[in-house]
């Protein structure tokens, strides 16, 4: 056994006006841990309403979670639970016309001392760094990924596509939607990194796993240098960063904000990278950061 911390940051960028992801990390009963970012869009502040109602409802879902996370009925509550986010996005846009055709991304992790869930809609992602490896554990629901997959373009030619952030699937654009989910293992050792693509768009595989693996950094100030180097890249989008570190038992010290709490981003604390944190954590002001400002809006 060993012991859980977590570490939230976000930014708007160098180029937004408006941080439009949202992001929390927190401790929930039963020794559970949990994740979650989400990345808004539909620009002049719907991206924001979006992104920051998904996160208050799986956050709230999160601290009713009862469920053993290693049954497999685990797995349908999880798809539930972002229904029903899925369903408060997409009621409020259908009520207000400032609010038409916002969605946002969503991956949400939800974690026990040997296994974990993922959900995931959109195109932010769930990264495992294990023995020195990084693991991608999504896959991103865009246009130009699935080209890739079909061949049509190339892991360079995608990587760099002026459609590169079109999304074919997303949360609270349509009454129903798709969610991929995946059951990992975890141990002692393991981290977890999620974030939006203001953080995946802009910096390597490579200088992700320097920073992930670097032991002169603490959980927090990974995440710190994680956005540093996405600045550095050009902070072209809203950039933020979820992670979870299952420590092992003879690791003493450093990070993380949710060892007995939870923390939040949001418009009124993570604009700058700066997450509040607390008992209550983000349920009530978590975070936004980082719009995909209607870029990677779905077709209406």
């Amino acid at each position: 056994m060993g012991e859980v911390k977590s570490a939230l940051r976000s930014h708007v960028g160098r180029v937004r006006s408006v941080n439009e992801d949202y992001g929390w990390v927190g401790q929930l009963q039963g020794g559970l841990s949990a994740a979650i970012v989400a990345d808004g869009m539909g620009g002049h502040l719907a991206g924001e309403i979006a992104s920051g109602l998904a996160v208050e409802s799986l956050v709230q879902s999160l601290r009713e979670w009862k469920e053993d996370l290693s049954a497999k009925e685990s797995e349908e509550r999880m798809r539930d639970m972002i229904r029903k986010a899925n369903e408060v996005v997409f009621n409020t846009a259908s009520l207000n016309k400032r609010y038409r055709n916002m969605g946002t991304t969503v991956v949400v992790a939800l974690l026990n001392e040997k296994e974990g869930l993922i959900g995931h809609i959109g195109d932010s992602r769930a990264y495992r760094i294990r023995d020195g490896q990084l693991s991608l554990i999504t896959d991103d629901h865009t246009l130009v990924n699935e080209l890739a997959k079909m061949g049509q373009l190339t892991p360079e030619e995608a990587q760099h596509h002026p459609r590169r952030n079109v999304l074919t699937r997303a949360l609270g654009t349509e009454r129903d939607v798709a969610i991929d989910i995946r059951r990992i293992d975890w141990m002692p050792g393991d981290q977890l990194l999620l974030c939006s693509d203001g953080l995946s768009g802009m910096v390597d595989d490579e200088a992700l796993l320097s920073t992930m693996t670097d032991p002169s950094l603490d959980l927090e100030q990974k995440a710190e240098r994680l956005v540093e180097l996405a600045l550095a890249a050009g902070g072209e989008d809203n950039v933020t960063v979820a992670l979870v570190g299952y420590e092992p038992d003879e690791a003493s010290g450093g990070a993380g904000g949710s060892a007995n709490g939870s923390a939040g981003s949001g418009p009124d604390g993570g604009a700058n990278g700066n997450a509040g944190s607390g008992p209550d954590g983000g349920a009530n002001g978590d975070a936004g950061s980082g719009s995909n400002g209607g870029a990677e809006g779905m077709p209406a």
